[in-house]
């Protein structure tokens, strides 16, 4: 199915060679593939019980969808004017997003399909739709694609971007073999491995490939075939950090030394679960790493439209709500479309509560800020 994509690791040519340079790329027996830079920190992942089965996600879980659509605001009028600050973000849904910064438009992994999944029929189903149609949308200057899950890179969407727009693609190495795959010129992609950069024509707007802890795979055989990557964007007067998917690490850290500080940061909240830790945030989680990259307005975004997880639809924003008060983080939890400019963000106001009568699980006790070394005690390899 051409919804699977294509295997960069079988493509050949300058983009297998640059994928083969990287230092995330590990030779094996059974062919070569990315890695995660550093182990996990210890106490991430809960191994004490068993993984999510595929009857759990069937059957299991108690309020993964609300009873009804959730509130969205038509972002049009307010896009038709300039952002008085020169930043501004639309949440649109999950983890795509339109940050409008100082003139241009930069769009994060869009995901317009019906479904997280290879299958028309079968899959994670969207439970709540993007509050615009996807014509209807501003042209973006350029296209930010983290990775290669199918609720971030998906294929309806990136098949209407190569046809009727003719907006750049920047994303990690060999993500480009899908997107040529689906119809999209070589000429529109760019691949970056992490620290490298793409500047848009003009010379006014960067975007940074950085680390995360993920991995990648859009069938049962091409597990980290392809990079992961969080993404961040650079004009001359902000800086965004965009988390793609990943777990807690201390490259959060390089990333605030580096590319720091930031005027907003999108962080991954959805979609957790004990066993996932290494390689999802979680509400918790990312406050700790919204602590290492230095903080800044925060974002919450992974959330709200799929039901990728066991826990209640709602519970990361509760939870995130419970926590961030002790912590003084200054959320930026607008509704669906509704374009905000953080620096003018003063409150949050839980629209989420009035979606359904039962209201949010209790969240789980606060715990102490992140106290990590600078210094990595584990080697490399």
């Amino acid at each position: 199915m051409k919804t699977f994509g294509q295997r960069a690791d079988r493509s050949g040519g300058l983009r297998l060679e640059r994928m083969r340079a990287s230092p995330l790329w590990q030779d094996g027996e059974r062919g070569g593939g990315f890695r995660n830079r550093h182990p996990m920190l210890p106490g991430l992942r809960d191994t004490s019980g068993p993984r999510p089965s595929l009857s759990d996600f069937l059957c299991g879980g108690a309020r993964r969808a609300p009873s009804q659509p959730l509130p969205t605001v038509n972002p049009l009028p307010l896009w038709q004017q300039p952002a008085d600050t020169g930043l501004r973000a639309t949440w649109l849904g999950h983890s795509t997003v339109l940050v409008e910064i100082d003139g241009y438009k930069v769009l994060t992994d869009p995901v317009w399909g019906p479904r997280a999944s290879p299958l028309r029929f079968a899959g994670p189903k969207r439970f709540q739709p993007v509050p615009i149609k996807l014509k209807t949308l501003p042209l973006p200057d350029v296209v930010v694609i983290s990775h290669d899950h199918y609720d971030h890179l998906d294929y309806p969407t990136v098949v209407a971007l190569a046809r009727h727009t003719p907006v750049p693609i920047v994303t990690s190495l060999g993500v480009g073999a899908h997107l040529e795959a689906w119809g999209v010129p070589a000429s529109r992609i760019t691949e970056l491995d992490w620290w490298e950069s793409f500047t848009l024509p003009g010379g006014e707007l960067d975007i940074v490939a950085a680390p995360s802890q993920h991995f990648s795979g859009r069938g049962l055989k091409d597990r980290n075939a392809t990079l992961w990557s969080s993404m961040v964007i650079r004009s001359a007067k902000h800086r965004v950090f965009f988390s793609g998917d990943t777990g807690l690490t201390t490259e959060y850290e390089a990333i605030r030394d580096r590319l720091g500080p930031f005027d907003l940061i999108m962080l991954e909240v959805g979609a957790f679960h004990p066993s996932w830790g290494d390689i999802h945030l979680g509400p918790e989680n990312a406050l700790k790493a919204w602590q290492l990259l230095g903080g800044g307005p925060f974002l919450p975004i992974h959330w709200g439209t799929f039901a990728l997880a066991l826990h209640p639809w709602d519970e990361p924003a509760e939870t995130l709500i419970a926590h961030a008060a002790a912590l003084q983080v200054p959320l930026v939890m607008p509704r669906l479309g509704e374009p905000v400019e953080p620096s003018r963000v003063d409150s949050v106001t839980p629209w989420w509560r009035g979606v359904d009568a039962g209201g949010a699980a209790a969240p789980t006790g606060l715990t102490a800020p992140l106290r990590l070394p600078r210094e990595l005690p584990w080697p490399l390899d």
